[in-house]
């Protein structure tokens, strides 16, 4: 995992160095200046005296004398214990003198610690010596600070001869700090056109860090101390672990420098949102794990940021059994609740003291995520860390992370003890489950040393505890509830009624805005108050304000799968020589999709007068039906390539047709308010249904039912019965349904079943219909113009739907959430897709290929030379009509 990975580093880095000296050495807001040659003197007497050379780091609130001898002890002085520092050597009975470039100088102080004795990483020592009884020159203490702050501080400016090149073109500079975990270290970044620099003042590990902006893929906002100063750079595409994190004094500066790399990886990167990454978490294109860590990410979680540390739940219940079982829902824990709210007795004394509170109320005193819980679990790798958290010391050995069952255990039953997880948990790196280091994390009461973390029983070794851990977590069980528990973590039960009403409630310091740390002018408080937002963690950003969408697993999947087309194409033919519906596998489809970029036009004919609106094929595949906006509908055949007949029920456009199962009979929507219905085998127009009071502009067919859109602002649902073949009329209309829109509906499409209708309006508004109760089940405003089209998934999860704006839009079904949407240089007339890769005919003319997981164009293909105006596919994906503006229809192949 990232911070196993990062420790890994800095070891690796101190053993080369063989530099013991770690800014972890130093307390909360303290900062490091400088270092000097000095010597250790201990007086063993008037005439003895014991002398240890080292170097002696100036910081800003203590100096720490670090040994050339490895195995003598670092000593760190805090400032207020010493007693006098002056320019001349002492000889009180314990001093550092030390050689400078203010001259010669000692220190004599009154307690030390001792570190790293014998190099070995424990818990510091701490030595309290006598102190003498002069304290009249402690002024030059402070006096001697301020001389270091003003020259390490008059370096106001980024060291240009830094640069990699003298051709680099600078953009921008100004003061941040670096972040590392539980340390921050000031310096300067500076931006140019190929690099981004940070200076640190103290120059350390390095003089320069430096990023190559050609290998950044992802840069992040942050909020650092609930204050939004933090900007994280990334030069990997997955990893948790980024290559810098700034921490900045000004949010205007940190906006800008966003603004410069930004606009750099404009034309290089895409930017993916929570959405993008949920529609691929829904779809199955990336794990649960993954999706998680994506979230973190988003939500300003940070491995670099102990008190913002990626979360991830609890997900087994059982660490008792031999085996594992993950086919039983009991062996997991219940993802719709908080830690705090599983237990129900301890929740119902927590519910009685959180109605007693005064306001703010808040449940939990402590939180699910803090530095303190990240390093409970990470000890054994990271102890310099947890030392620094804990001025030097370890946790009691019955408080330290000895067992995975009474962790859990105490986190069911304890008082206080509400914590998650972190992503080792599901990683590759067991290294946090053992004490590989032999550290001396003290004695239990029972006698026996803190080693290893005990495991399940079900787990034969740290290796297979993650393994199976991580099966747990992409198990069935898990990706049908682990929506749950995001709407508590990121989610809309993260804050307000609903997170009340979940038992999601936490002290508000922990929330952002719960403190401006800019308001408090007293250094000393404000310490106090980080030190307090470190204690308690912070709440991750809110990153949903509705329910999150289940994820779509095989036990979900009710609804039959239908072809990738809208609803009204959905029973077109297959061609004369190709396989059935029946034996046609989903496999197949998959393969076309896959290569629908190697679309090749096969012929085209021109066969309107004006802009084609409509395209449907026969049953048996000998004949296309088009519609016009020049009040005709034509049938050519595919056969003889010839046009067969020319058929014109009114003055007006039409505007769609469709072919009724047994080739007898076309329909078609026109704008004189009318629908018409032709018979093919008498070559005359058998009914007229007049049902709207404006312009048809849609119909789809199912089941002997037609459903109408129209400018009207409704949409209708008909029953059309057919009737014998007496007199003229030929079906017997009976109203079922009206559906009421606030304007013109321009596009209508069904589900599969027929269950559900999507109507899109001219002013840019998505409606998602249940037609078993007439009832509109989301309003969703998509567009900033006429919606084109719209069109459910194939397996019905989510809505697409394209613009005047040329946007587009996919939504969820269930939640109605808006949960992708992506912008085109020109709008997208008409499309199919297959819930993962959309075929659009664009505005240009030309057919798009759009990757939606990667929320970008794939391909593009020259077509028409007007707007691509109508589409069709057969059920095999491998054969495509459009229609354009151009008044072609144009016949696509698929290539393999």
């Amino acid at each position: 995992m990232a911070f196993i990975r990062k420790k890994q580093r800095e070891q690796q880095l101190q053993f080369y160095s063989k530099e013991r000296f770690s800014l972890l050495l130093l307390n909360l807001e303290e900062y490091y200046f400088e270092q000097h040659t000095a010597n250790h003197i201990i007086c063993e007497g008037r005439q003895n005296e014991r002398k240890t050379r080292g170097s002696l780091k100036i910081c800003s609130k203590s100096v720490i004398f670090e040994p050339d001898e490895m195995f003598q002890p670092i000593i760190k002085i805090s400032l207020r214990d010493c007693i006098k520092i002056e320019k001349q050597g002492d000889n009180g009975a314990n001093s550092l003198f030390a050689k400078t470039r203010q001259g010669r100088i000692s220190l004599v102080f009154s307690q030390v610690y001792f570190i790293k004795e014998h190099n070995i990483v424990a818990p510091y020592k701490i030595e309290r010596l006598h102190r003498a009884s002069c304290l009249d020159k402690l002024g030059d203490q402070t006096a001697m600070i301020i001389a270091i702050l003003q020259s390490r501080l008059a370096r106001t400016s980024f060291d240009k001869n830094r640069f990699q090149s003298f051709s680099e073109i600078f953009k921008m500079e100004c003061k941040a700090e670096m972040v590392t975990p539980l340390v921050t270290n000031p310096g300067h970044v500076c931006i140019t056109d190929t690099n981004l620099y940070f200076q640190p003042l103290n120059g350390y590990p390095k003089p320069v860090v430096q990023i190559t902006l050609q290998d950044v893929r992802r840069i992040y906002k942050r909020r650092h101390g609930l204050m939004p100063l933090g900007l994280e750079v990334f030069c990997t595409e997955d990893d948790l672990c980024s290559d810098i994190y700034l921490k900045f004094y000004e949010s205007q500066d940190r906006d800008e420098l966003y603004f410069y790399i930004a606009t750099y990886l404009e034309n290089h990167v895409t930017e993916h949102t929570a959405e993008s990454y949920m529609l691929q978490w829904q779809r199955g294109h990336i794990s649960n794990y993954q999706y998680l860590l994506h979230l973190n990410n988003l939500a300003d979680r940070s491995c670099n940021d102990l008190s913002q540390y990626p979360v991830f739940p609890w997900i087994i219940n059982d660490y008792f059994s031999a085996e594992l079982d993950l086919s039983n829902p009991e062996t997991f824990r219940d993802l719709s609740k908080p830690i705090g709210a599983l237990n129900k007795e301890r929740l119902e004394r927590l519910l009685i003291r959180y109605q007693e509170m005064p306001e703010p109320k808040f449940m939990y005193g402590s939180h699910y995520s803090s530095p303190g819980y990240v390093l409970f679990y990470l000890v054994r790798i990271a102890p310099e860390h947890m030392l620094c958290l804990q001025n030097g010391r370890f946790d009691h050995a019955d408080r330290m992370f000895n067992s995975i069952a009474e962790t859990w255990k105490n986190c069911l039953d304890g008082a206080t003890d509400f914590k998650e997880l972190i992503p080792e948990f599901y990683g590759d790196d067991f290294s946090f489950l053992v004490n590989s280091l032999k550290l001396d994390l003290g004695k239990r009461q029972g006698g026996k040393m803190v080693d290893d973390v005990q495991l399940p029983p079900w787990a034969s070794g740290p290796k297979d505890f993650l393994q199976k851990s991580k099966e747990a977590l992409e198990s069935n069980y898990v990706s049908e509830h682990l929506h749950e528990w995001i709407d508590l973590i990121f989610g809309y039960k993260q804050k307000g009624n609903e997170a009340v009403g979940a038992h999601n409630i936490f002290h508000p310091l922990t929330y952002e805005g719960g403190v401006d740390l800019n308001s408090i002018e007293d250094p000393d408080e404000k310490v106090a108050m980080l030190t307090q937002i470190l204690e308690f963690g912070q709440t991750p950003k809110q990153l949903f304000v509705i329910p999150h969408p289940r994820r779509i697993t095989t036990k979900f999947k009710s609804l039959p799968q239908p072809s990738s087309q809208s609803a009204s194409l959905a029973d077109s033919p297959v061609s004369p020589g190709e396989e059935s519906f029946e034996d046609l596998t989903e496999e197949s489809r998959t393969l076309a999709w896959n290569n629908i970029t190697k679309l090749k036009l096969h012929e085209s004919y021109k066969i309107h007068k004006e802009a084609i609106t409509g395209i449907a094929v026969s049953f048996n595949g000998s004949s296309v039906f088009t519609t016009s906006q020049d009040s005709t509908l034509k049938m050519f055949s595919k056969e003889s390539r010839t046009l067969q007949r020319s058929i014109s029920f009114s003055n007006m456009a039409l505007s769609s047709c469709l072919v009724l199962p047994g080739d007898n009979t076309v329909i078609s929507s026109s704008w004189d308010n009318n629908v018409y219905f032709y018979s093919i085998a008498f070559g005359r127009r058998h009914d007229t249904l007049m049902g709207h009071d404006d312009a048809v502009s849609k119909i789809s067919w199912h089941n002997n039912r037609l459903y109408s859109a129209s400018w009207d602002s409704t949409v209708k649902v008909w029953s059309c019965v057919p009737l014998e073949m007496t007199g003229t009329k030929k079906h017997h209309f009976e109203l079922l349904a009206e559906l009421e829109h606030d304007v013109s509906v321009d596009t209508i499409s069904l589900n599969s079943a027929s269950t559900l209708l999507v109507s899109g309006t001219k002013e840019g508004i998505v409606n998602i219909w249940d037609l078993t109760t007439a009832t509109m089940l989301h309003q969703i405003s998509c567009h900033s113009g006429t919606v084109y089209n719209a069109a459910f998934s194939p397996d019905s999860r989510h809505v697409l739907s394209t613009g005047e704006d040329g946007c587009l839009k996919v939504i969820d079904v269930q939640t109605g959430m808006l949960i992708s949407s992506m912008t085109s240089e020109h709008p997208q007339r008409c499309f199919l897709w297959d819930g993962n890769c959309v075929l659009a005919g664009s505005q240009s003319g030309e057919l798009l290929v759009w990757d939606l997981i990667e929320a970008r164009v794939s391909e593009r293909i020259q077509g028409h030379t007007g707007a691509v105006t109508s589409i069709w596919m057969n059920e095999q994906c491998s054969s495509i009509i459009t229609g354009g503006e151009d008044r072609q229809i144009m016949f696509w192949k698929l290539q393999y």
